[in-house]
């Protein structure tokens, strides 16, 4: 029985490392290409491991040669402001969808749900035009605003599930001691679905960190680029440094993991706060 129990330890063991190199391996050759010179890439002399003496001089070409720092800053600007956002008016409708019987509650769940089925491509004219009207081009809070739109449908989806979980008789009885609707969701209903906060915060956060269509439409001018239109900029049309290239998408991707992680720590510390007052 011992045997058999290290043995089944043992095979679990293998198969988390397996999956862990798996899921590692195209961050590792993000690394390995951005630490091996252009030339050797195309005469594929790649070696196994990364030159790590090469980090500071890609770093320095990417601080020097252009903004790329005040692009990350922007997308940082970006990403936080669509993640805020997106969760303010998601938790607030999620509320009123999951509490309250309204005329045309249907109606309304469903139009969140068809703004995932339009694609961005679709929408970029028309949303060219208005932003033009509103003065919003050239302006990242334009694009904290398009980003919202398109990310808060799937948070409030998120929050709207975990509120329907949430004992009624909880507010009921908040209501007694004289608690308001806005006390009641802010003090109560918010600290019980924390969790399914931060899943919805990890999603709407990567929608405004990786944007890619909206940013390159409706931002022209060079110093507001965010971090994804800085790092297109680097692909030349007759020749590509693909060292530089490499070496931006891994410091592009490095915020965004430190996100996830932090964000990581919370889903999972409030899912055992939960299994332990259950």
């Amino acid at each position: 029985m011992i045997v058999r129990r290290r043995l089944s330890t043992g095979v679990r063991a293998l198969l988390a490392l397996l999956l862990t190199c798996l899921a590692g391996f195209p961050l590792y050759w993000i690394i390995n290409t951005a630490m091996t010179p252009t030339n050797d890439l195309y005469q594929g002399q790649q070696k196994p491991l990364p030159d790590i003496s090469r980090a500071l001089d890609l770093f320095s070409v990417l601080t020097t040669d252009t903004p790329f720092l005040g692009w990350m800053a922007n997308s940082a600007f970006v990403a936080f402001g669509t993640t805020m956002l997106s969760l303010l008016m998601a938790t607030m409708g999620a509320y009123a969808l999951s509490r309250y019987k309204f005329v045309g509650k249907g109606p309304m769940g469903f139009l969140f749900f068809a703004t995932q089925m339009l694609p961005e491509a679709l929408l970029v004219v028309p949303l060219y035009s208005l932003f033009a009207a509103l003065g919003l081009l050239n302006q990242l809070s334009g694009l904290v605003l398009v980003n919202s739109a398109f990310a808060m449908p799937v948070a409030l989806f998120i929050l709207k599930s975990a509120i329907d979980n949430v004992p009624y008789e909880l507010e009921e009885s908040a209501r007694v001691d004289g608690c308001s609707p806005l006390s009641i969701l802010q003090f109560m209903v918010v600290p019980l679905v924390a969790p399914s906060m931060a899943a919805a915060a990890v999603i709407t956060f990567f929608d405004g960190w990786n944007e890619y269509l909206f940013a390159t439409t409706f931002i022209q001018d060079r110093s507001s680029w965010v971090a994804s239109t800085g790092l297109a900029s680097f692909i030349g049309e007759f020749s590509t440094p693909l060292d530089t290239v490499f070496s931006a998408a891994l410091v592009f991707t490095i915020p965004a993991v430190i996100f996830f992680l932090l964000m990581q720590r919370k889903i999972v510390s409030g899912l055992t706060a939960g299994s332990v007052k259950g």
